[in-house]
C-alpha cells in the first residue's frame, strides 16, 4: 500500500479567466493530520473542493488509495471512504442527535434510502451510531433535536456523522468556524483523540493558526492559487518564504510546538 492516501497530481482550477489553483501536486500520509493554510484567495477551499469532489479540475487528477478518482460522483467517493463537512453546519436540525448519525451508517449500509424498514432491521445502525456519538462526547444528548444544540457540539455531531460512515478520510472545512473561542479546544481535543485513537486520516483547512500549529503533522501553504511550502509545523514557522509572504503579518504570534 503506498504511503499516500490521498493525491492531487497537476490539479488546476480556472473560473472563466482567474486561475484559482494553479498546477498543484499535494500528497497527504496516511493517518496523518494534514493541514492547509492561506489568506483569503490564496486557493486553499477551491483546493479543498476539487480533491473532495465537489468541483472537477480543468486539469489534474485526484488520486484516493492509488486508485483515479477524478471523475468519480461524490455518492461514490463516500461509499470508498472519504468524508467531508462545510464551513456551514450540515445537519437535519429537525432529527434527533441519534437520527442524524444513524442515517449516515445506513447510507453506507445495504439500507440506504429505505425508511419504513422494520426498526429491529436498523439496529446495527444505531450501534455504530452511538459507537460514533461516544467517540465525540454527545451520547448523553443523543435524543435531542440536533436543531438544540450549542454550536460547537453541532460541529461534533458533524464529526461523528462522518465517523459514522466509516470514512477512512476525513475533510474538514474551517470546523471551528463561527465557534465561541470557548469552545475551539474542547472539539480540537475531540479531532485529536478521533486521529490517536481511530487513527483515520484528516485534512483541514482552518483559519486559526494556534489550532494548525498545535495539531498539524505537515502543513500545505498556498498563495495565489499555487503551492508556496510544505511542511511540519516548526518548517513552516521557521520558512522566511512563508513569514514574508504573509503569516507573521496576518496571524501574528503563535506556537510551533504541535501538543500531544
Amino acid at each position: 500500500m503506498s504511503e499516500y492516501i490521498l493525491e492531487g497530481r497537476g490539479l488546476r482550477k480556472e473560473f472563466g479567466g482567474l486561475v484559482a489553483v494553479d498546477d498543484v501536486d499535494l500528497q497527504v500520509r496516511t493517518g496523518e493530520l494534514h493541514s492547509i493554510i492561506g489568506p483569503n484567495g490564496a486557493g486553499k477551499t477551491t483546493l479543498f473542493n476539487l480533491l473532495s469532489g465537489n468541483l472537477k479540475p480543468t486539469s489534474g487528477t485526484v488520486w484516493f488509495k492509488g486508485q483515479n478518482i477524478t471523475q468519480e460522483p461524490l455518492h461514490r467517493r463516500v461509499h470508498l471512504g472519504i468524508g467531508r463537512s462545510f464551513q456551514i453546519t450540515n445537519i437535519f436540525p429537525n432529527l434527533t442527535v441519534l437520527e442524524n448519525v444513524r442515517l449516515a451508517a445506513q447510507a453506507r449500509g445495504r439500507h440506504n434510502f429505505v425508511f419504513w424498514w422494520p426498526y429491529r432491521s436498523f439496529k446495527r445502525y444505531t450501534t455504530a451510531a452511538l459507537a460514533a456519538l461516544a467517540e465525540v462526547g454527545l451520547v448523553d444528548k443523543s435524543g435531542l433535536p440536533a436543531v438544540i444544540l450549542p454550536h460547537g457540539d453541532q460541529r461534533k455531531l458533524e464529526l461523528a456523522i462522518l465517523l459514522a460512515s466509516d470514512a477512512e478520510l476525513l475533510l474538514l472545512d474551517e470546523p471551528t468556524a463561527g465557534m465561541a473561542t470557548e469552545q475551539v479546544p474542547a472539539l480540537i481535543e475531540t479531532i485529536q483523540r478521533i486521529q490517536s485513537v481511530t487513527g483515520k486520516t484528516i485534512m483541514l483547512v482552518e483559519h486559526n493558526m494556534h489550532v494548525v500549529m498545535n495539531i498539524s503533522d505537515r502543513i500545505t501553504v498556498m498563495h495565489q492559487g499555487a503551492l508556496l511550502a510544505e511542511g511540519t509545523p516548526n518548517e513552516i514557522a521557521s520558512n522566511e518564504t512563508v513569514q514574508q509572504a504573509y503569516l507573521g503579518q496576518l496571524y501574528g504570534d503563535f506556537s510551533p510546538e504541535k501538543t500531544s
